[in-house]
């Protein structure tokens, strides 16, 4: 087991920091029974592998983030190869870089070899679970699906004061804006983010969201637009506007329809402008909107009949 691991000589007083260096005989205090008081990550690293030395600084970084809940403890297996020897033929390590992360004493996940930086985030994310400001987004996610876009709205704001970076809540903030009927409101909100954020994909379904919402303002009421659909099923503008009407007024089917419609008498219209929006569509409504699925099996039979 972890707690055979010899402690002789092992340094006396917990680690001052979140980054420690151990030692063959520091180990059992330096990890393991530390790991009684928070989660603590064992980087086990060779100064000879660029691999190692990458992953390492990663490491630091997210651990430093963490803000103390995760320690995180390194042990150059160069120069103290027995703890590597023993902890490997135990848990299956053969080689370096490898992590484990260790809770209450006991090896609780592992990982080894070089991986992409967000996959060591969510390995240490699973370890201590979600954040504070996690947690507030998915009460403002939870308000907001509700109804209740008031209080969302002040807590997506409480986000962003904490974190001026933090897209998802630009994103929450901007949707209860929309929902709420207030475009203009929606985009200042989108402005507001920064310039090194302003592409990231979490803001493509709000930016297309809000792209539908200003081409519908300019369309006034829809029984106009019915009666032309109605005289005439190859006035494909009418159809079209139509589509955008029903959509801006949660009528999500029906304004599929209308433009599978456009689709299915002349797919080549305005250059392919009915797939084109039925993609806007989807994008804007999220992958698993029921409106969404129905809307893309349509097209799919278009595109392959």
């Amino acid at each position: 087991m972890l707690t055979d691991i010899p402690a002789t000589g092992a340094r006396p007083g917990a680690p001052g920091g979140v980054v420690k260096d151990t030692t063959t005989a520091g180990f059992r205090q330096d990890a393991i029974t530390e790991s009684m008081n928070q989660p603590v990550l064992v980087d086990f690293w060779s100064p000879r592998s660029p691999a190692c030395k990458a992953l390492s600084a990663v490491l630091e970084r997210i651990v430093a983030a963490t803000g103390g809940k995760v320690k995180l403890v390194r042990l150059n297996v160069d120069e103290h190869p027995a703890v590597f020897s023993q902890i490997g033929q135990q848990l299956g390590l053969e080689g370096v870089p490898a992590v484990i992360a260790l809770d209450r004493g006991r090896p609780v996940d592992m990982f080894s070899g070089a991986v992409p930086e967000a996959d060591v985030k969510a390995f240490v994310m699973r370890l201590i679970g979600p954040s504070e400001i996690d947690q507030l987004l998915e009460e403002a996610d939870r308000l907001a699906g509700a109804g209740d876009h008031a209080q969302a709205s002040e807590i997506f704001t409480h986000v962003i004061r904490e974190e001026p970076d933090n897209v998802r809540a630009y994103a929450g903030l901007a949707k209860g804006q929309l929902d709420l009927g207030q475009p203009a409101n929606a985009r200042q909100v989108l402005e507001m983010v920064p310039p090194e954020k302003a592409a990231d994909p979490a803001l493509a379904g709000v930016r297309a969201a809000l792209e539908l919402a200003e081409q519908a303002e300019s369309l006034g009421d829809l029984t106009a637009l019915e009666q032309k659909v109605e005289a005439n099923g190859d006035d494909y503008q009418a159809r079209f506007d139509l589509a955008l009407g029903l959509n801006a007024n949660g009528r999500r089917d029906e304004a599929v329809d209308q433009l599978v419609a456009i689709a299915r008498r002349d797919r080549t219209w305005n250059e392919e402008a009915a797939r084109k929006q039925l993609l806007q569509f989807f994008e804007a409504w999220g992958l698993m909107d029921p409106a969404a699925i129905r809307g893309r099996r349509q097209l799919s039979t278009l595109i392959f009949s």
